[in-house]
């Protein structure tokens, strides 16, 4: 990936050794604080079930798996933890629990890094450009899981259309969603069998539920930026606090870690600060201010209407907002 800017202004190298240190302490914290809260709202959820006080701990828990794959994300990463193969086991847990296969996403994700923005090669960006109708479609979760699982059956017939996945790796990922999808038709025939709710309560409903809150980070770190290849112009930063950068497993801090992402995860602050010393001046807005901006502007035209390299969606007051908005 080369950017039209230079990365070695915006840090000495000594310092980014210094940040792309890997701890299996610190990833087995995050992760484990996570996992602990899962735990602790699933718990709680399950003896409130019939009750209204169960319909805050459901939120809650559907949002607490939905950020699963801000750690998935860093577990492909494998910056999570220094030992590799727990990169790869917890990996594929959140994978199967997400719907969101881990040799898949690597592929993927690979390809959006690869490609920030390109229209033909990002992984993540391989659609059609959002009118109103279909970005709130996928913002609240309807073409998303469709998306998910027909990919997914797809795939066990094996047909592979991505662009971005090349004809060696179709094996990988054929025999990924076979063995997701035989895993899954075991839960559901173990639960025909009992009479069990517990996947639908403690797995499926709340996580599909609440995927709207998860899309408020998803959405945000790259849509209505410039198409260019350049990382500050491509790649947003999210205003947040503590809370939500926890929950995020730090990726608010989203153009450093573009700009290097082999940096982990708990060293993306440092990195920002030190970024930002240097020049650097990320794109940045929050999550709701966002929201407002995106549907505003997509009310007006459609995603393929506004210029292809210039940022089309910036905090309102800023002077670039108007000049998109004359041309």
């Amino acid at each position: 990936m080369q950017a039209s800017f230079s990365r070695r202004s915006l840090i000495a190298p000594d310092r980014l050794r210094a940040l792309m240190q890997r701890s299996d302490l610190r990833g087995g914290l995050q992760l484990g604080g996570h996992l602990g809260a899962l735990c602790l709202t699933g718990a709680v959820l399950w003896q409130l079930w019939g009750s209204w006080w169960a319909v805050p701990v459901f939120m809650a828990h559907g949002v607490l798996i939905n950020f699963l794959y801000a750690g998935q994300h860093e577990l492909s990463h494998e910056t999570v933890f220094r030992t590799k193969p727990l990169n790869a086991l917890f990996g594929r847990i959140f994978g199967f629990v997400l719907i969101y296969p881990r040799d898949f996403d690597k592929i993927q994700h690979w390809a959006h890094h690869q490609h920030t923005q390109n229209w033909e090669k990002d992984g993540e960006l391989v659609r059609e450009p959002y009118t109103l109708r279909t970005y709130l479609l996928w913002f609240w979760g309807l073409t998303y899981w469709q998306t998910r699982v027909t990919r997914i059956v797809r795939f066990c017939r094996g047909v592979v259309v991505e662009p971005y996945i090349r004809p060696d790796e179709n094996r990988i990922v054929i025999r990924e969603a076979r063995i997701h999808a035989a895993l899954y038709a075991t839960i559901a025939g173990v639960s025909l069998v009992t009479g069990s709710w517990a996947a639908v309560i403690l797995w499926l409903a709340p996580m599909m539920l609440m995927k709207p809150v998860h899309q408020l980070q998803n959405t945000i770190e790259h849509l209505g930026l410039s198409h260019k290849n350049d990382i500050l112009e491509n790649t947003r930063s999210t205003r947040a606090n503590a809370i939500l950068r926890w929950l995020c497993w730090q990726m608010p801090y989203h153009t450093a870690h573009h700009t290097f992402p082999a940096v982990p995860f708990w060293q993306l602050g440092q990195l920002d600060a030190v970024m930002r010393e240097n020049g650097a001046a990320p794109h940045a807005m929050g999550w709701i201010e966002f929201q407002i901006e995106v549907i505003r502007k997509l009310r007006a035209k459609s995603e393929a209407d506004y210029p292809y390299d210039e940022v089309w969606i910036v905090p309102r007051g800023d002077g670039r907002s108007q000049r998109v908005e004359a041309t």
